[in-house]
């Protein structure tokens, strides 16, 4: 399978080139890597990852020829796929395409329950939501049952294989990781594992909770939720607009646009009501993810925290900067922003601090402290 995507993309770049491509376009590839999952839903099996790669055909070639760009993947949050979250078919909107266009090679990966990747079997059985959810669909709610769909580790088992297999493809030592929300504790941790594997990240709004002892939680807490949740158009706008301060904060085509990338990411979920999007429950999705883990890292971190976020409060995005242990770290401090601020009106101050973290390892030419940006209309 490897052998036949490394084929494809080079016929496929090599085909722009022929038609006269200036080695600016930008492409996307499909990728489906297999991971023997240690997910409890589906453990010993093999789950098929889904990688999205764009690149621009001109590097596409230069990576194929011997020369090696750097390299750049991004890992998603709880709820929301990768390639929803950060390769939105709207305007500039698309943070991918964003750091492609600046000679990256840029992939992004959904883990195993989420967006195009193996859905274990529990989460096409509705009875497998909370009873609060059900109802949306079932006139009977039923019992819910104690299994649990992925685990931390059975995320960073995910990230892990497609971090070798990129580094494989592409031929490069190390990655730069991307995370949002979620994706904080599941970059950040597999970052904190493998510091050889991992170049800089950068994390936007991620959850942290700095008190949260290493290890297991307590017996039991992981089996109080539902095996998985669904979020639906109404749960999304009611979520958001809970976080708008500042006039045309956001752009409501790119909202559509988001909500109708997001339903294609997920058929069965499509045909569920009105359409709804699918995802585990993660539970005490950042145990290992502390004071203490985070205070013996040194991978240089830029950190981005929103000024109206509701989900990942400023407060806690801070802490996780002043309790990081590299010397190289960054507080982006975003203005008129929210949890969902790569798909607002600032999100291209988001991509250009990214740009330039990855490039010079600065923000606004600062490597430590914090930097403020994007508070003009916000009061």
């Amino acid at each position: 399978m490897r052998s036949m995507l490394r084929l494809n993309l080079w016929m496929l770049l090599a085909a722009a080139a022929a038609w006269g491509d200036d080695g600016q376009r930008v492409v996307r590839v499909d990728h489906y890597v297999p991971v023997k999952s240690i997910a409890p839903s589906m453990a010993g099996q093999t789950a098929q990852v889904y990688v999205r790669e764009v690149v621009q055909t001109g590097v596409g070639l230069r990576n194929g020829a011997g020369e090696r760009a750097p390299v750049v993947l991004f890992i998603h949050g709880a709820g929301t796929p990768a390639e929803v979250a950060f390769d939105v078919p709207y305007q500039d909107y698309s943070w991918m395409a964003y750091l492609a266009k600046a000679g990256y090679d840029v992939f992004s990966m959904d883990m195993t329950g989420y967006g195009r990747s193996t859905r274990p079997a529990l989460m096409n059985d509705q009875r497998n939501l909370s009873k609060e959810q059900q109802a949306q669909f079932r006139a009977t709610p039923c019992a819910v049952g104690e299994a649990r769909v992925t685990t931390m580790e059975s995320d960073w088992h995910d990230i892990g294989t497609v971090v070798d297999y990129v580094r494989s493809l592409r031929g490069v030592a190390k990655v730069n990781l991307v995370g949002w929300s979620q994706g904080g504790p599941r970059a950040g941790g597999y970052a904190a594992k493998n510091p050889d594997k991992v170049g800089r990240l950068v994390l936007l709004a991620p959850a942290y909770f700095s008190g949260r002892p290493t290890g297991a939680p307590p017996a039991g807490a992981m089996n109080r939720q539902a095996p998985f949740n669904t979020q639906s158009r109404a749960d999304l706008d009611a979520n958001w607009d809970r976080q708008v301060g500042c006039p045309e904060q956001f752009d409501m085509a790119a909202r559509e646009a988001v909500w109708a990338d997001m339903l294609a990411s997920d058929p069965v979920g499509a045909t569920w009501g009105t359409g709804v999007r699918r995802a585990p429950n993660v539970g005490g999705g950042s145990d290992g993810w502390n004071k203490q883990v985070v205070g013996a890292m040194k991978t240089p971190l830029l950190v981005v925290g929103a000024a109206l976020d509701k989900q990942a409060l400023p407060e806690r995005v801070r802490a996780l900067h002043a309790d990081y242990g590299a010397a190289e770290k960054v507080y982006l401090d975003l203005g008129c922003a929210s949890h969902n601020a790569l798909w607002e009106r600032n999100h291209l101050l988001l991509f250009a601090a990214s740009l330039e973290w990855f490039t010079k390892g600065t923000v606004n030419g600062a490597n430590n402290g914090e930097v403020r940006v994007g508070y003009r209309d916000q009061k």
